[in-house]
């Protein structure tokens, strides 16, 4: 990248893990990225932090009654401040954005990105909540606007890598590689006294907290298979996990002569943030490399779909459609948020997730209004589901 082709990034969600990665990534090019706008919910004090070290343009604080703190913080600056939902929505509508980066955990990502593939703004994806809840709206929209979707998700820039240069070939199976968690074969008795703290010991890969428990009950690959379904126009048979420990391979496509592409590299979210900002260039970096001599061995096991029961739901939510998909991620964000705090058992969660995937009325095409409502809906029945356990 030249001066004259510098990026202006809005990262949404700048205090959370890929936000922090992200910015590490952005201040190792400053030939080739800017921040211009920086947003976080609720951690003022590190978007603050953030803020004076980046000099982004503006910053958003989505927690209103932390305005008056970061407005202090900053206005001396000649940094912009703002705070609320409108504001997240809005601020990625500026002419100054080039880029947007979605990195906001959840179902609070969907209406900003909405906001700027409306606003013509190519979209650097880490919240694969907004496909999983509204795949068809954010994939319609995005391909009505003439939009680009990168995705930062290390096994969708996997294949997104291995698809480069194939448009004309027939993609025959996608295999989506998942770590199997802190419990990979465990037993269902010895799941049932799990602690948070021991859900949260990932031994591969450095994450936030929701993230971390969706990995260890396989709920994050159940979002990723989704998320894949949408971004690459395969159908739900055609997506495929394999457990792989390592987490070398990050994730593979089979095409229809059965010859199968692999994206390699040791698993650092940094890569994929890169690749995703910068696409279709690669950029020098520092980031340690992989040696086949520290790994003389790749292995690979099918999920057991019958002890982590998240996986085996997020199929059925996509096979049902409509917005099952939306339920499946509501219920299971109220079940994780309540683990965290210590109120539902791990073995329990995926209970709640398969009682509001039954009570939940479908609806086969669902406005961005149905989702909203049913968001709400499933919410409120899952914090119920919980109380009675």
């Amino acid at each position: 990248m030249t001066e004259k082709n510098i990026r202006n990034i809005a990262l949404l969600g700048s205090t959370g893990s890929i936000g922090v990665q992200a910015l590490e990534v952005i201040a190792a090019h400053p030939d080739g990225f800017q921040m211009e706008v920086l947003t976080a919910q609720n951690n003022a004090d590190l978007l603050i932090k953030q803020a004076l070290v980046h000099k982004p343009n503006v910053v958003v604080i989505g927690n209103e009654a932390l305005y008056h703190t970061v407005f202090d913080a900053l206005d001396k600056f000649n940094i912009k401040v703002f705070a609320g939902e409108k504001a997240m929505e809005q601020v990625v509508e500026m002419d100054t954005v080039d880029t947007v980066l979605t990195a906001i955990v959840g179902f609070a990502g969907l209406k900003p990105t909405i906001s700027a593939i409306n606003a013509n703004k190519p979209i650097a994806l880490a919240n694969k909540e907004t496909l999983v809840v509204a795949g068809r709206l954010v994939t319609s929209l995005a391909k009505e606007k003439g939009v680009n979707i990168y995705p930062v998700d290390s096994e969708h820039s996997a294949i997104f890598q291995c698809i480069a240069g194939e448009h004309e070939n027939t993609i025959e199976k996608i295999m989506l590689t998942a770590s199997g968690g802190p419990f990979r074969g465990k037993t269902i008795n010895e799941l049932s006294s799990i602690t948070k703290a021991e859900a949260l010991r990932h031994p591969n890969w450095n994450m936030g907290n929701k993230i971390t428990i969706d990995s260890a009950t396989l709920m994050n690959k159940g979002l990723e298979v989704i998320e894949a379904y949408w971004l690459f126009g395969v159908k739900a048979n055609q997506i495929e996990v394999v457990v792989h420990p390592q987490s070398i391979i990050h994730s593979m496509v089979q095409f229809c002569d059965g010859a199968i592409k692999a994206q390699m590299g040791l698993p650092d979210m940094k890569l994929p943030i890169q690749y995703a900002l910068s696409y279709p260039s690669r950029l020098h970096n520092n980031f340690r490399r992989f040696s086949f001599t520290d790994y003389p061995q790749l292995t690979f096991e099918k999920p057991d779909t019958k002890i982590f029961r998240n996986l085996a739901l997020a199929y059925e939510a996509l096979q049902k459609g409509g917005n099952m998909p939306c339920v499946l991620n509501a219920a299971n964000e109220v079940v994780v948020n309540v683990f965290l705090n210590e109120g539902v058992q791990f073995l329990k969660m995926p209970d709640v997730i398969e009682k509001c995937l039954q009570n939940i009325s479908l609806v086969k095409q669902p406005s961005l209004e149905d989702l909203i409502n049913t968001d709400k809906e499933t919410r409120i029945m899952a914090t119920e589901l919980i109380s009675k356990i």
